[in-house]
């Protein structure tokens, strides 16, 4: 059997994410424990926790966009968890509307489909997630985009003007995912609201 790259990437993926996940935890463990021994934590203790937090939250949403699918379903309070803990308190917000879980393959483009979006809104805004028969919609809305036609290009088809840098893998990563999955990847962009159809 052949492997494909983007399998083994995702692969990769989920071996770093996994890896990663146990010692973070422990250390929230820790600070936990610390801050219980104390009346009031002090300020260093709660960078620090919120600094694990927020790394713990990241590596669960990297595990699904970056990680290796499987068959499995993910329930609406996992989704809901993951994408609070990632996006509080930023100035980005995102309102997750399907009620029902999703399969694990669908959430992975679901997220590397926020990621694209999060590039073209680095001022903040809104994104709505919505379930439109067996399509996933993505929409951004905000007052001012930030728009690379080299990347968003490749969301359409195209190869890219210019190569990938790291901060971008998932311009490249969704549609060759979208493709092995048999979907087709549609955008549609206003002066103050843009859209990934799934």
């Amino acid at each position: 059997m052949i492997q494909k790259n983007t399998d083994f990437a995702a692969l990769i993926g989920s071996r770093i994410c996994h890896d990663l996940i146990s010692p973070i935890g422990a250390i929230n463990n820790g600070i936990e424990l610390l801050e219980m021994s104390k009346p009031a934590p002090s300020p260093e203790m709660s960078l620090i926790s919120e600094s694990v937090s927020s790394a713990s939250a990241r590596i669960r949403f990297f595990r699904i966009a970056f990680g290796a699918a499987g068959d499995q379903m993910v329930g609406r309070p996992e989704i809901m968890s993951i994408v609070e803990d990632v996006y509080s308190g930023g100035r980005l917000t995102v309102a997750w509307g399907p009620l029902d879980g999703q399969m694990r393959g669908d959430l992975r483009l679901s997220f590397l489909g926020l990621l694209c979006l999060e590039t073209a809104m680095p001022f903040g805004g809104r994104i709505e997630v919505e379930q439109n028969g067996n399509a996933i919609v993505l929409k951004g809305h905000a007052d001012k985009f930030i728009l690379d036609d080299s990347l968003w290009e490749r969301l359409d088809g195209k190869p890219g003007s210019s190569d990938l840098r790291p901060a971008h893998v998932q311009f490249g990563l969704l549609p060759m995912i979208a493709n092995d999955e048999g979907k087709a990847i549609k955008t549609a962009y206003t002066q103050t609201m843009l859209s990934i159809t799934l």
